[in-house]
């Protein structure tokens, strides 16, 4: 065991590296695959396991709630135990909890196997960036965080694609298969080619009442608001109790980590005004986004019938634009204020969900593609700036905090911003149906007609039924599309709060 300030890591040559750099880029892209694999997925793993597609978005949430916990632990982790017995762990048990998803014989086991899949993904992401880092020669840093990035804005979009072809071909569970073995031959070529390359250990105390106190707020709040509508929300005793633990969790979080010798999450960073608006910007825009992009799957496969594997279409096209114009806004970050760069991205996302507000049960193929790529065009806009943005004016000794706590916000952000956006939109559907059924105009004579045309009574009820259903359905979805767009617009506003940085702003790839 060393602290040995002066080891320096030995850089991988010709087939050696290119194996490494392969095999660091697939675990990182397994990684983020599994943030939007299962998003079309959720229609057929609700109907496997006999629940609601709004409980169905709980194989989501879990995964992201327990990703964001771990990651602000990274760095400990790999000073405590090695950055590669970290990594290989990691993937390890990625494989291991991925096949435990797909045998999960209920909802319950497969939220708490997916807890446990985010728990080893989410320091998955940043030690792959840091070995490359590791393996690649000085001179080709810039080479390997190109590739890093790479796997990052591709896995998104390889993501619906995958998880629509897997659901629809093989069942849902094949979603969750498709990891195991690559999590093998990743730990098993990671451990024999990044032997040389660990890092030095030693001893650091852990943060356990903070990192206690995180699990019991973000946990609490992540049931209150996945359960709260099945449970009547403050109607009942075990949402007020949950709601009551999570603030008080979240004030002694507050509390315990500005006065804690060395806290899990160092909140000091806020000090600094330029890293306020980064992360506000990134909370709220990140939310609404992450929002948007399961309702979508959702509604098509619910209200439009499409399957998993055209769902996954629809929504794979977000990319398409996002992986040209990644490394000319990286180029931009440069040249112009990240700020306006970062207003232009968040404002163009939610013109694209003002446009989603028009569409109507006959929409077509072709029409959805459309705003899909606008919103492809408008992701790197504001996924790198901001990304900069938070760590340009950070302490050297700061920035790793800043990195971990920023992506924790968004992760977070994210599994509460679908959770709220799917109970809202379920809460909506059900409310429009009401008004609608009671607006109906003579529904006496539409079933007359329907009978004559050789529906049985209880078909023509059915009929009716279901265009009201489908209508109730589109109003809400319209609506919710409204709040995320209000939602973005508070995003774009909130960057403007950080000081215009001095001096050029490198573009940060893979915090």
């Amino acid at each position: 065991m060393s602290g040995a300030p002066s080891f320096q890591p030995t850089p991988l040559k010709g087939g050696a590296l290119l194996l490494a750099a392969f095999v660091l880029s697939m675990s990182n892209f397994m990684a983020v695959l599994d943030t939007s694999i299962a998003n079309v997925s959720i229609p057929n793993i609700a109907g496997g396991l006999a629940v609601s597609p709004t409980e169905g978005t709980w194989v989501i949430t879990s995964y992201q709630v327990a990703e964001a916990i771990t990651v602000p632990l990274t760095g400990w982790l790999a000073q405590r135990f090695g950055a590669v017995r970290v990594y290989v762990s990691c993937i390890v048990l990625f494989g291991l909890f991925s096949a435990l998803c797909g045998l999960a014989p209920s909802l319950g086991a497969l939220v708490f196997f997916r807890i446990m899949q985010g728990l080893a993904g989410g320091p998955m992401m940043p030690m792959s960036q840091t070995l490359l880092l590791r393996v690649f020669p000085p001179q080709r840093a810039a080479q390997a965080i190109g590739i890093w990035s790479m796997t990052t804005v591709v896995g998104p979009i390889a993501g619906p694609l995958l998880g629509g072809t897997l659901s629809d071909g093989f069942g849902w569970p094949a979603v969750f298969y498709v990891n195991v073995p690559v999590a093998i031959l990743c730990a098993f070529f990671a451990f024999r080619l990044l032997a040389g390359q660990e890092t030095p250990t030693r001893k650091l105390p852990v943060d356990g009442v903070g990192l206690a106190l995180l699990i019991l707020f973000v946990g609490s709040m992540q049931i209150v608001l996945d359960k709260g509508r099945e449970l009547d929300w403050y109607s009942s005793t075990f949402i007020i109790v949950l709601t009551i633990v999570s603030v008080i969790a979240f004030a002694s979080f507050l509390i315990w980590e500005l006065t804690a010798a060395n806290p899990i999450v160092n909140l000091k960073v806020f000090r600094h005004r330029v890293f306020i608006g980064a992360s506000l910007t990134m909370a709220f825009g990140y939310g609404a986004f992450f929002a948007s992009v399961v309702i979508v799957p959702l509604w098509l496969q619910t209200n439009l019938g499409y399957t998993a594997t055209w769902a996954g279409y629809v929504t794979a096209f977000n990319g398409a634009l996002a992986v040209v114009l990644s490394p000319i806004v990286a180029q931009l970050v440069r040249r112009i204020d990240p700020r306006a760069l970062v207003s232009f991205g968040v404002l163009c996302l939610a013109s694209t969900m003002i446009w989603r507000t028009t569409f109507a049960i006959n929409i077509n193929f072709g029409a959805m593609i459309l705003p899909q790529l606008a919103q492809g065009f408008a992701m790197p806009f504001f996924f790198i700036p901001v990304m900069a943005l938070a760590t340009a004016t950070l302490p050297p000794d700061e920035v790793a905090s800043g990195a971990g706590l920023i992506n924790f916000m968004r992760t977070t952000a994210g599994a509460f911003g679908t959770s709220i956006a799917t109970t809202a939109w379920d809460d909506a559907a059900a409310r429009n149906h009401d008004t609608l059924s009671n607006q109906l105009n003579n529904p006496g004579a539409t079933l007359s007609q329907l009978t004559s045309m050789g529906f049985s009574p209880a078909q023509a009820l059915q009929q009716l039924e279901g265009l009201v259903q489908s209508q109730a359905v589109m109003l809400a979805t319209n609506r919710i599309f409204w709040m995320i767009a209000a939602v973005m617009f508070v995003a774009a506003a909130s960057i403007w709060m950080a000081p215009k940085p001095r001096g050029p702003v490198k573009a940060v790839a893979g915090h």
